[in-house]
């Protein structure tokens, strides 16, 4: 770990270098890494025993940043999973629902579930000056953290900089926005807690 950071404290130190080996490894146009990448991933990808990513997963997990799946955990059909700006981490025993999004950084504990169609984001894009494109101002990142024990319903958005506590349960639908205690339950738009469990 501590080979990794003075790798990425050396590349900072050379911005040539560095947008060169960002060239090479991702495809600018599409946002993702390129075919020759994305054929080693089994080489630097962690993934537990007895888990499962089904094919049409669309694995956006450079080599520079960590992905890490747990124990018979699973990843089903059509989801987008990208650590390009952030390490994600998936615990064991949890489902991640189809034609999910997680973009890191995102920290997601064990026996949780997303049902279907969920985002779970802790990127943003910088728009703060309006004498510029949105697309010229770059993007911030806060970690996503969601506890063990997590139901999450279908098509609710988790946004960055939240964390969700241990055995919570977050409706269909809800936009979450702040962090969710331990043991309730939240929903709407945005999140409110609606009773305690």
């Amino acid at each position: 770990m501590k080979e990794k950071e003075s790798i990425r404290e050396g590349l900072k130190s050379s911005p040539r270098l560095k947008r060169l080996l960002d060239y090479l490894i991702m495809n600018q146009r599409d946002a993702r890494p390129r075919w020759y990448i994305r054929l080693l991933a089994p080489l630097y990808q962690k993934r537990g025993r007895g888990s499962k990513i089904y094919h049409s997963v669309r694995m956006d997990t450079p080599p520079y940043r960590r992905f890490s799946l747990g124990r018979r955990s699973v990843v089903e059909s059509y989801c987008c999973i990208n650590n390009a700006v952030g390490d994600v981490i998936i615990g064991d025993h949890t489902r991640i629902g189809i034609h999910c999004t997680v973009i890191g950084p995102v920290k997601i504990g064990s026996h949780v579930n997303l049902a279907q169609g969920i985002t779970v984001t802790a990127l943003n894009h910088n728009f703060a000056d309006s004498g510029k494109r949105i697309d010229e101002q770059g993007i911030s990142t806060k970690q996503v953290t969601i506890a063990d024990d997590v139901w999450i319903g279908a098509n609710a958005v988790i946004l960055p900089g939240v964390s969700i506590g241990t055995h919570a349960v977050v409706a269909a639908g809800a936009v979450v926005t702040k962090d969710v205690p331990a043991n309730c339950i939240v929903g709407g738009v945005p999140a409110k807690v609606i009773k305690q469990i």
